[in-house]
């Protein structure tokens, strides 16, 4: 059953306090304003060997007024609820707007701030795909379940320890800007996981292994039954953890790859999602993870990959970590591609970096992950589609001779323009004619991305899709925090280097 926005949040005074800010904004000269009120509630919980080991619950909670005027942006944020703190605040908001206009001047830039058009939306009500929503679950409920899984672990052989921690997030949104769009929103979020460590008393070595379950868009039902196997996947952990006690270290060199979505997607993220961010492409973001190489030149030029890669971003996927009915500046949710039979042909923007640019309207990627932060630009659920009657990841696995299956994300490392790069990850399995034969160890791939897509030769089926993300990409300074998503199919890849972990540590 859908459900509606939260009774607690629209009994606040938003239209009042978004007719005071914009108001005044209109009445300073301001050429655009929009009014952003939010409710941010996060919380978490933490279990070590099936006991209660730490908490938390906050709400973040408060009102911004965003500005252009005289073709600079003004910005400015609150927490007072009343009508004369709103036009207060919208006062500070010209006010720094007039300051940055003469910064901008004395530096001789002569760039100003301008929108992409956007439709009027009038006043609309959004609410993400999720069936209870966490908050309404007993406390004593959640750590129950996280303690129940935990000692499920711990009562198999080889188990030393379990960690296993729940957060959960619900944010409400109200938006409102002087050319008539209001939008209300709310969405649910949660990331379970739970991490088995083995220790090898005698010899003074470990290992772990995490459950693969993704974080998702989803309500308390995650943990229940809908959307995830928990029983299969806990049942497994523990011989999966014994054998990989076992295995032997990896031989560099070069192999064949089979990707698990598990993996696959934090690569998606660090090699295409990031570098697709036109204003990191264009070097308006740099200080904060780099720009990148795909830079606005090569767009529609740029062979990224092979014709099996096609890439789109989305912010409509059904429980997506990024998915919203409007973003931050009033643009209404969108998919569109991004790399088309392995060509460049699109980018994230808002509407700033689309009309700088020329590209027309913006597909909405405007996210600011608290009242007081001023939106900047940020990344969609960016997913490498399926092939449509495509292959099962085991006849993937099926077409190699020698290669590894690569299962479950782990560390990484990728340079400042999004380029060169080595992954790790949870499981790794060699692939001898066709068949898997045991695990391996001290493992990570190594590539440019370029040559990594373009060594992509065939993507699974959607039976083999799966939407994985995470809660924590960072972009920005002050810095701010976004939850997204990424998904794909299970794929094959010819030919990567491979690295020993183990031997390049030792160097």
């Amino acid at each position: 059953m859908p459900h509606s926005i939260d009774e607690a949040f629209t009994a606040l005074p938003l239209r009042a306090l978004a007719d005071a800010a914009l108001a005044r904004a209109r009445a300073l000269g301001a050429e655009h304003a929009d009014f952003r009120f939010e409710r941010v509630r996060s919380a978490s919980w933490r279990l070590r060997d099936a006991r209660p080991a730490g908490s938390s619950d906050t709400t973040d909670l408060g009102y911004a007024v965003r500005v252009v005027h005289g073709g600079a942006w003004g910005f400015a944020s609150g927490v007072d609820l009343s009508m004369d703190a709103a036009a207060k605040v919208a006062s500070q908001a010209v006010a720094m707007a007039k300051l940055s206009a003469q910064v901008i001047a004395a530096a001789g830039s002569g760039e100003r701030v301008e929108l992409a058009d956007e439709p009027v939306h009038g006043e609309r009500t959004w609410v993400s795909s999720y069936g209870v929503d966490p908050f309404t679950v007993p406390d004593a409920e959640k750590t129950g379940l996280l303690a129940d899984w935990s000692a499920r672990l711990l009562r198999a052989g080889g188990v030393a320890h379990v960690d296993a921690t729940l957060t959960a997030v619900h944010e409400n949104k109200f938006y409102a800007d002087t050319a008539g769009t209001v939008t209300t929103q709310q969405r649910v979020r949660i990331q379970p996981q739970l991490t088995a460590v083995a220790v090898d008393a005698a010899g003074g070595g470990f290992e772990s292994m995490r459950t693969l379950a993704p974080p998702a868009g989803r309500g308390w039902e995650y943990l229940t039954g809908t959307g995830w196997d928990w029983d299969a996947e806990l049942e497994r952990i523990p011989e999966l953890l014994a054998e990989k006690m076992k295995a032997p270290s990896v031989e560099a060199g070069t192999y064949d790859l089979v990707v698990d979505p598990s993996n696959l997607w934090l690569t998606i993220h660090e090699s295409v999602g990031h570098a697709t961010e036109l204003d990191r492409a264009l070097g308006y973001e740099a200080a904060y993870a780099g720009t990148s190489f795909a830079t606005f030149d090569q767009l529609g030029k740029l062979r990224y990959g092979s014709p099996a890669m096609n890439v789109t971003g989305d912010r409509t996927a059904e429980h997506g970590l990024a998915t919203v009915g409007y973003d931050d500046e009033g643009v209404e949710a969108q998919s569109w591609d991004l790399v088309k039979d392995g060509v460049l042909v699109g980018y994230q923007t808002d509407r700033r970096i689309a009309r700088l640019t020329g590209l027309g309207r913006s597909n909405g990627c405007a996210f600011a992950d608290s009242p007081s932060h001023v939106p900047v630009q940020r990344m969609a659920n960016v997913s490498l589609l399926p092939e449509p009657g495509g292959l099962s990841t085991e006849d993937l696995i099926g077409g190699v001779e020698r290669g590894i299956y690569v299962v479950g994300d782990r560390s990484w490392s990728i340079d400042m323009q999004r380029y060169n790069f080595q992954f790790t990850g949870q499981r790794f399995f060699r692939i001898e004619n066709g068949r898997l034969a045991g695990q391996l160890r001290d493992v990570a791939y190594q590539a440019t991305t370029t040559d990594f897509w373009g060594s992509l030769e065939k993507v699974g089926g959607p039976q083999t899709y799966v939407l994985g993300g995470a809660f924590n990409c960072g972009k920005a300074q002050p810095g701010q925090v976004a939850a997204v998503s990424h998904g794909c199919p299970s794929a094959l890849f010819r030919g990567v280097n491979i690295l020993n972990t183990n031997q390049e540590a030792g160097r």
